[in-house]
This record gives structure tokens, sequence and C-alpha cells, in this order.
């Protein structure tokens, strides 16, 4: 996760300069993102695969909210929570699950 986080009107967000982009200007919204899971270099493609990469990894369903799919960790405070529909499923969920489970997952470009 590289780039230069930047705070305009009250909101904080990552901007990655790619290709020497100006970080005032374009912003890589129509870049695609991946979430990559790094031990087997597989990339995820549905919550199915998701899912059973964060149990192996200690992490338990919460079957609270019928909009979300819901994941904490016993020994932590995190939780994440994610769109029931994985066509919803955008960076901000990406980077929020590579920061919970540091050197297990990474989003990359495609």
């Amino acid at each position: 996760m590289s780039g230069v986080w930047v705070f305009k009107n009250g909101v904080v967000r990552l901007v990655e300069n790619v290709g020497g982009e100006s970080i005032t200007g374009s912003n890589n919204q129509g870049q695609k993102k991946l979430l990559v899971y790094t031990p087997t270099n597989e990339v995820i493609t549905s919550y199915e695969a998701l899912e059973s990469k964060l149990v192996a990894l200690g992490w338990e369903r919460y079957y609270n909210d019928p909009d979300l799919l819901q994941f904490h960790k016993r020994s932590t405070v995190h939780l994440i929570s994610l769109p029931r529909d994985f066509s919803r499923f955008k960076s901000m969920h990406m980077y929020d699950i590579v920061v919970k489970n540091r050197n297990i997952f990474e989003v990359r470009n495609t």
C-alpha cells in the first residue's frame, strides 16, 4: 500500500501516485483493485474464498446484521464489515482487511 494520505473537505483518503498522476488532480478511480491472499498469491474472487481464509486466521463470522457480512477476531477489538453483495466490495473494504491482517493480504492494481 503506497501513496499519500490526502485530507480534503474533512475526509482523509489514500491517493496512489501511479504513473506520475497528480496527487491533487486525478484520483485513480478508474483503476480496478484486487485483494490478494499473499501466502498463495490467490486473488479473492468471492466471499466464500475470503471467509475460508479469514476463518483459518482466527476470525469468526457474526450473523447479527442481514445487510452485512461481519467478522470478529476474539483476541482483538477489530471488526470487519462488508456489504452482503460481493459486487459492492470496494477497495476501502480491501484495505480494511489488509490493515487488520498485516502480511497476509494485499491490494493490487489490475
